[in-house]
């Protein structure tokens, strides 16, 4: 009989490789001994799939090591593409997703959604956004995307909960 496999219990395997990704010093940690693993004489192809990466990456992390030390392990600031919107025009964002309803400005919704921001964006920016992009800039304002709830002011609240008595009475009676 085969020996059982060890799980891990309580963690997906993503959201352990999320920890690496979201504390600095694992990263080092892990980018250390792969360097480790070049000093020790493995070469960097076998490496790269150990280390979920190229092994380009790999070494360019032996050659920054080598010149800077473990600073040279750390992630580089101002990476990826530059954002369109100027940090002041994300303060305006932030202020109106705040503090203003998209009423105030002729939408017909109380409720501020990607393709709504979108339009605004473009109209008072001239800048424009795809949906993914609008959705990533919302969450680097520090929202949320929330899903709305539909609500029809024309319901009537009694007549609703008049439904539901008769609806629990009937089906009882049919069994």
């Amino acid at each position: 009989m085969a020996r059982p496999v060890l799980k891990v219990k309580g963690y997906s395997a993503d959201d352990i490789k999320k920890m690496f990704r979201d504390d600095e010093r694992y990263t080092i940690g892990i980018r250390l001994y792969a360097v480790h693993q070049v000093a020790l004489g493995k070469p960097s192809r076998q490496l790269e799939e150990l280390y979920n990466t190229s092994f380009k990456q790999i070494t360019n992390w032996v050659h920054r090591f080598e010149a800077e030390g473990i600073d040279g392990l750390r992630d580089k600031p101002g990476r990826g593409r530059t954002s369109k919107l100027l940090a002041e025009q994300e303060n305006i964002i932030r202020d109106l997703i705040i503090s203003k309803s998209p009423e105030d400005f002729q939408y017909n919704t109380a409720t501020w959604t990607g393709p709504i921001l979108i339009d605004w964006i473009k109209k008072n920016f001239a800048i424009e956004f795809k949906k993914v992009q609008i959705y990533n800039i919302i969450k680097k304002l520090g929202f949320t995307y929330q899903k709305g709830k539909g609500i029809y002011p024309e319901t009537n609240q009694e007549k609703q909960e008049e439904f539901k008595d008769d609806l629990k009475k009937n089906s009882f009676k049919s069994n």
